[in-house]
């Protein structure tokens, strides 16, 4: 974490309780905000998803390629980064490489956890005592 006071953390949801195994498919964002190790606000975001783009033209992933590492894909996922433009941070349980690597290009942290609730998450990366399980990556 920054050593900033105050800081907002997203995690993906579907339930705004746990954090959802996969990215693309979530629904929205549990954003919170952290002032010293504390959670102090949170809120729920819309989150742009697979459907949001079934009318966009897709790229079959590459054998040799990461999922999700074309061009079309990185630019679907930043536009799904829009809404959490003032995070320093994604909790998520499970993600392609090509969403992971387009977080760190908008300056978003992402962390591929395997803490299902969102408050516990959120504090052990306050903590900094967050494992990034990027072994998960597909």
């Amino acid at each position: 974490m920054t050593t900033a006071a105050i800081s907002k953390i997203a995690a993906i949801t579907d339930d705004g309780t746990t954090i959802s195994q996969h990215f693309g498919r979530a629904r929205l964002y549990k954003v919170l905000t952290i002032e010293n190790g504390e959670i102090t606000h949170s809120e729920l975001r819309e989150k742009l998803g697979h459907a949001h783009f079934a009318d966009q033209p897709h790229v079959a992933d590459q054998p040799a390629l990461p999922h999700g590492t074309d061009p079309a894909s990185h630019n679907r996922h930043l536009q799904m980064a829009e809404a959490i433009a003032d995070c320093e941070a994604l909790l998520c349980r499970g993600m392609g490489m090509g969403a992971y690597q387009s977080m760190q290009a908008r300056g978003i942290r992402p962390v591929v956890t395997d803490i299902v609730n969102i408050e516990e998450a959120v504090l052990a990366y306050a903590a900094g005592k967050i494992v990034d399980h990027t072994e998960k990556l597909h």
